[in-house]
């Protein structure tokens, strides 16, 4: 029974709504037919700004999206890259001065010995001028030493002779020499 009131009640609230319909049309100036050709433009309107505004603008735009997306894949790559090549060149760095200060040591050590040698050489230089000199020194001694016994020896000779008044043979010379040359020597 309800069911039959409401329809009897939708028959009014039909009316209703033409009535507010009417009214709608008047005062919005709608009319069916410049309706539905508005309506038709307007979906034309629209399917053509798609196709040829906004699809070109979006696909442009999916274009753009797609490009910073692979931009920001390369910074990435290259942001490793980077931190690949700063290890890497640290560790050529931490290697080059391990053999920089492995060749310090090696130009250090090599110094030392090369000195070590030549202090060597020169004291054996040395040496060998003290022993030249010494026997520089002692043939010159005996050189003089000669000549002064033979230099003694005449001298005694000329002051016995002229003592003596008496010229001295070469065997009283002699003998007179060696006297002389012993008492001097001792």
């Amino acid at each position: 029974m309800d069911f039959v009131h409401i329809l009897a009640a939708s028959g009014g609230v039909a009316s209703d709504l033409k009535a507010v319909g009417e009214n709608l049309q008047q005062q919005f100036g709608l009319h069916g037919q410049l309706l539905i050709s508005q309506m038709v433009g307007f979906l034309i309107f629209a399917f053509l700004l798609k196709k040829f505004a906004f699809g070109p603008i979006q696909a442009m735009l999916e274009q753009r999206r797609e490009r910073i997306a692979a931009g920001e894949e390369k910074l990435k790559r290259i942001e490793k890259q980077l931190a690949d090549s700063e290890v890497t060149t640290a560790a050529a760095i931490a290697k080059a001065n391990e053999e920089a200060v492995r060749l310090i040591a090696e130009a250090k050590e090599g110094a030392a010995a090369f000195a070590e040698q030549k202090s060597q050489e020169a004291i054996t230089q040395a040496q060998q001028i003290l022993t030249k000199a010494a026997a520089a020194g002692n043939a010159d001694r005996e050189r003089i030493s000669t000549e002064l016994k033979r230099e003694f020896g005449r001298l005694v000779a000329a002051t016995t002779s002229q003592v003596t008044g008496k010229v001295l043979t070469a065997d009283d010379q002699q003998r007179i020499n060696e006297e002389a040359l012993s008492k001097v020597g001792n």
